[in-house]
């Protein structure tokens, strides 16, 4: 009876581990707008929900949303609801068909995009009252270096920069990076290449951002790979549809495949920051739970 016992107490203390295991929180940002970010949030998103993963999907592009546009849904409340108190995130959580979690924002709501530092932070802790446990949250920041790119990445584990070959989106890319560095205290951040014609031409991009980030900021430039130019994800936008589901044997599908396998490999955080940052009790749970089955 006291071997069953064990056992028992064992399995709960394993299931509490899951239940508490720390989130991966992505901010998925690029300094330009039109570089597709939106489309690399959505399709990497539901590319990790197909490895397995529970995915959550934020818009944080508070005042102009668009994923849910992106992929034919239509949310009957969002993050302005939450924001005036009429529901809690929990309720505005919707899911599209490949069982993909989604919070919408707001579009065309001036207000949402000028919330305050504390109103950004009343959001990422909102988070901790969520009953449903995910692996992976991404955040599909806004264009530029408002205040709520900064508040939501400076929340996150990982910062992905997306980039494309503009002249614009090298320059604006390197300014998110330097702010994030200079005066947020970042110093590692993934870089993925979009809408580029060969591969080659990806890695040229991220050498063009890494020889002037290495030269001004004490920063590490992680290459995350390429997303290439495919006629078929214009093709899914017209039709409201992620490319991976639409289309999943394009090239930009198998890509996002590829980035997705790669990021399933990225560190599980092991300690909280010090910071405001998304689910931190759950890095704090994980260790408690963890010390004490150990012991």
């Amino acid at each position: 009876m006291l071997m069953a016992n064990q056992k028992i107490n064992q399995a709960s203390g394993l299931n509490n581990i899951a239940n508490s295991r720390p989130v991966r929180v992505v901010s998925i940002t690029s300094g330009k707008g039109g570089v597709g970010k939106t489309n690399v949030s959505a399709n990497l998103a539901i590319s990790l929900a197909a490895n397995g993963n529970k995915v959550l999907l934020m818009d944080a592009d508070l005042g102009l949303a668009n994923i849910d546009v992106l992929l034919g849904l239509q949310p009957i409340c969002n993050l302005s609801h939450v924001v005036r108190g009429e529901c809690s995130l929990e309720e505005v959580i919707i899911k599209d068909p490949s069982g993909l979690r989604i919070i919408p924002a707001a579009s065309g709501i001036q207000d949402m995009a000028e919330l305050s530092h504390i109103e950004h932070a009343g959001l990422i802790r909102a988070f901790s009252e969520l009953s449903f446990h995910p692996d992976i949250l991404l955040i599909d920041t806004a264009a530029g270096i408002s205040d709520s790119v900064v508040s939501f990445s400076k929340a996150a584990h990982e910062v992905l920069v997306v980039v494309c070959d503009e002249p614009a989106s090298i320059t604006d890319a390197y300014a998110v990076i330097k702010l994030l560095n200079r005066e947020h205290g970042q110093h590692r951040f993934r870089v993925l290449s979009n809408m580029v014609h060969s591969a080659q031409e990806g890695i040229d991009l991220y050498k063009k951002l890494m020889k002037v980030t290495d030269r001004f900021l004490d920063v590490t430039l992680e290459y995350m790979g390429s997303i290439p130019y495919d006629e078929y994800l214009r093709k899914a936008v017209q039709k409201q549809r992620a490319v991976v589901n639409a289309y999943p044997r394009s090239k930009s599908a198998v890509a996002f495949s590829k980035i997705a396998q790669k990021a399933c490999q990225w560190p599980i955080p092991d300690a909280a920051s010090g910071q405001i940052e998304f689910f931190v009790e759950r890095v704090i749970n994980y260790k408690k739970t963890g010390l004490a089955i150990n012991l």
